[in-house]
């Protein structure tokens, strides 16, 4: 989820002092403006977005889903994950990647998903990547924290004011050299925010210090 353009996200588009991204929770506690958008945004929030994840089937997931996004809201695709994550057999790339033009005509038919043809056909693609850069990396897990933006990068720019980096735009690069669609540095940026690569929670967020406690706690997988 990319939380600065009005097409991917409920943030503002412009970057704005720290109190204007925050927002009290039904606790009274600050939040990012963002999750107060729609009911299903605070748990999305308070228990996902940002912490990090080793998991090479929940990276695969997200990815995929960001490509879905794009050109939409991900209100839009977080109310059909579930759908998603039934039609994709839990997005286990192993068996999405001996999908057949049969899968992608029951995809097609199925009215809980996003049914644009590109972006199937890209999940089923990128899947076949997918085993290849665990051939050669280990796992996912492996390859996409080696692209851990550095410290110096992260601190530079304030939360939430940017919709790509420079590391993701590295990233984005190196993905389609590989060969995987669907992959922007706008859409590896929300990738990233998400699975905990950066933080990128509003400074004074609640959520943000148990981010960054999980993240120091986190051992990056080799």
């Amino acid at each position: 989820m990319s939380t600065n353009t009005t097409t991917t996200s409920s943030a503002a588009t412009t970057p704005a002092q720290a109190p204007a991204r925050l927002l009290p929770g039904p606790d009274g506690r600050p939040r990012c403006r963002w999750c107060a958008s729609a009911p299903e945004f605070l748990p999305y929030h308070d228990t996902e977005w940002g912490f990090p994840v080793d998991d090479d089937r929940r990276l695969f997931e997200k990815i995929c889903l960001e490509g879905f996004q794009s050109g939409l809201s991900w209100r839009t695709i977080l109310a059909k994950r579930e759908n998603f994550r039934a039609a994709f057999h839990g997005f286990d790339f192993h068996r999405i990647a001996r999908y057949t033009e049969r899968d992608v005509d029951r995809l097609l038919a199925d009215a809980g998903i996003v049914r644009h043809r590109g972006k199937i056909e890209a999940v089923i693609h990128n899947a076949r990547c997918a085993q290849t850069l665990v051939q050669e990396a280990g796992s996912l897990a492996a390859f996409f924290w080696r692209h851990e933006p550095t410290a110096q990068e992260t601190q530079a720019a304030e939360p939430q004011t940017a919709s790509t980096s420079a590391t993701s735009v590295r990233l984005s690069k190196e993905l389609k050299r590989r060969g995987w669609k669907f992959v922007g540095p706008t859409t590896v940026f929300a990738f990233m925010q998400a699975m905990g690569l950066i933080n990128d929670h509003a400074r004074g967020c609640v959520v943000r210090a148990q981010v960054e406690k999980a993240r120091k706690g986190f051992q990056r997988p080799a």
